[in-house]
């Protein structure tokens, strides 16, 4: 894939660089604020970009804004978010429009080189990727979670892997249960929910995001 970094920290952005260098992508571009990354991603027109949420000049949410930006205007790059911490108002706002080609990443995850290349190549390929912490936050913080209540605690387990954009299969291979019994557990927290049952697993994500970001909001 053709890629963009954009990390203000040097070391993390040239290490980002070498590694995915070293695994056969090409980096088209290495900038250090949220200006240079869209012009660096207007200008090569990249498969993918790498974005920190927090760059100059406040060092605030720049990076996620950055991104949302590039997601109106160039919708066919994919963006892999990195944050060193968990802002889970930002993953909810980026997946509100659309969830292809998006992930969410902790940077502690990048230690793990196999684990990131993976998820990069599954974001490039236009599938979605939620670190399980910014999944949990997004939970934990949602100011009216009750409405989570009455789901048992197996139906959480598969909520929790469906924003992580699990296939049934998955979630069944990770639960130690059969598909159809995932199939019956979704269909029955949908319907706890409010939520229509819908095909395609960025769509599910899409789902149970967009219902908690209106939860939190209204």
């Amino acid at each position: 894939m053709r890629i963009v970094i954009a990390d203000d920290a040097v070391l993390l952005r040239a290490g980002v660089e070498r590694l995915l260098t070293e695994a056969g992508h090409e980096v088209v571009a290495a900038v250090g604020d949220a200006t240079a990354l869209l012009s660096a991603v207007s200008h090569h027109r990249p498969d993918l970009a790498v974005i920190d949420v927090r760059m100059p000049p406040t060092f605030t949410d720049e990076g996620v804004r950055a991104a949302m930006l590039i997601r109106q205007q160039d919708p066919q790059v994919a963006l892999l978010v990195l944050s060193q911490y968990v802002e889970e108002r930002y993953a909810t706002d980026l997946i509100a429009d659309s969830s292809h080609g998006l992930g969410y990443v902790l940077k502690d995850r990048v230690a793990d080189v196999d684990d990131f290349l993976a998820v990069l190549g599954d974001v490039g390929a236009g599938g979605t990727w939620l670190d399980p912490e910014v999944v949990q936050q997004i939970f934990v913080r949602s100011r009216r979670r009750r409405t989570l209540e009455g789901l048992t605690p197996r139906e959480r387990e598969v909520l929790s892997l469906m924003a992580q954009g699990r296939s049934n299969q998955a979630i069944a291979d990770t639960l130690f249960v059969s598909p159809g019994s995932v199939e019956k557990h979704i269909s029955s927290l949908l319907t706890k929910l409010d939520l229509p049952p819908v095909d395609g697993e960025n769509r599910r994500v899409m789902a149970v995001l967009r219902f908690l970001e209106s939860e939190d909001r209204s």
